[in-house]
């Protein structure tokens, strides 16, 4: 019988160099996993009810709440099947969570300031193939705050030798008829997460599809720059090295130094994009009637390298369970189970 490995219990900040943050940082190896025994393995919990799961399924979708250093996973998807099938030794579930308060983005001419945004999803780890499949919430890995576009409408397609563009711009002298928000979302499943590139700058960390909704009362519902066929395909990474903090915590999110959960923070750091293309304006106006004078004004479509994107005050984390060996085959059920006794009324 081999010795249980002893957790990794540092709680204080340390710049993230080296080959043994790395090592530190590879938490889906299901650390403590020993041959099975009755003396070792800890009850399995019970499986949840289909009311209960659905229930739960209900609630983690939602943005929720939680305590303590389980607070950025507020929509981690611990319920998805996948995430429930983690055993903790052949498959290890985690979450991810990065947010930033703000930035700029550069699409075509047009330059903005983006509002906070906050990506989150969850991980399966093939622990002997050493591969992650992402795992999105049920709304989509982003949920990103309106930023207005400088200029509204009027930068946007006027002037314009459309007729009915020109009587728009005729008639925007009203500045809510003017304003302009965009607003980031999800147009598909995040792939090729890399664990490591979390860790050192200028490697991308997953790839993103995204679409940017632009909302006026002229252009109706379904104005889109990117869309689920065509999207806008980010790679960010990080553009300075974040400082690194590992921290352990009960199941119900309460700092703990011996705590059955393990967090890790990577913060004060960028990162951007600076090599993704922007596709043409879809459904803007009736019938998209005003898409080719946003395309004209905005100069899309825009080609790599014409574009970029930058994120300030970045802030990473990722959790899981500290040891997900011990709990095996239910490591995932453990994960969902300690996520909702966290959430506060």
């Amino acid at each position: 019988m081999r010795r249980v490995p002893e957790p990794q219990r540092r709680t204080g900040p340390r710049r993230a160099t080296g080959v043994g943050v790395l090592a530190a940082l590879l938490w889906a190896i299901p650390l403590g996993a020993a041959p099975a025994a009755a003396s070792q393995t800890p009850a399995a919990p019970a499986a949840p009810s289909a009311t209960t799961a659905s229930a739960a399924v209900t609630a983690s979708a939602a943005d929720v709440r939680l305590n303590g250093h389980w607070s950025p996973f507020t929509r981690c998807p611990v319920d998805a099947p996948s995430m429930l099938a983690a055993d903790g030794q052949a498959t290890v579930a985690t979450c991810v969570s990065s947010t930033s308060p703000g930035g700029s983005i550069k699409l075509g001419k047009v330059t903005a300031t983006t509002g906070a945004n906050d990506l989150q999803f969850g991980v399966v780890q093939d622990t002997k193939a050493g591969t992650f499949t992402v795992v999105p919430p049920a709304g989509g890995a982003i949920a990103g705050a309106p930023t207005e576009i400088p200029g509204g409408l009027l930068g946007l397609m006027c002037p314009g030798d459309i007729p009915v563009v020109t009587d728009i711009c005729k008639l925007l002298t009203d500045n809510a008829l003017n304003r302009v928000t965009a607003t980031v979302e999800s147009a598909g499943a995040p792939t090729e997460f890399h664990l490591t590139a979390g860790l050192t700058s200028g490697k991308p960390i997953v790839r993103l599809p995204v679409r940017i909704r632009l909302q006026n009362p002229f252009l109706g519902s379904q104005c889109y720059v990117g869309s689920a066929a065509d999207p806008i395909v980010l790679r960010p990474q990080n553009t300075t090295a974040p400082t690194l903090a590992v921290q352990r915590f009960d199941g119900d999110g309460t700092p703990n130094t011996a705590g059955s959960m393990l967090r890790f923070a990577l913060t004060g750091n960028s990162q951007g994009d600076a090599a993704f293309a922007v596709p043409k304006a879809t459904g803007c106006g009736l019938l998209g009637v005003l898409n080719g004078a946003i395309d004209l004004k905005t100069g899309l479509p825009s080609p790599a390298g014409n574009n970029n994107l930058t994120l300030n005050g970045a802030a990473t984390h990722s959790g899981g369970l500290a040891a997900p060996g011990l709990v095996r085959p239910d490591a995932g059920k453990v994960l969902s189970r300690n996520w909702h006794s966290a959430v506060l009324p």
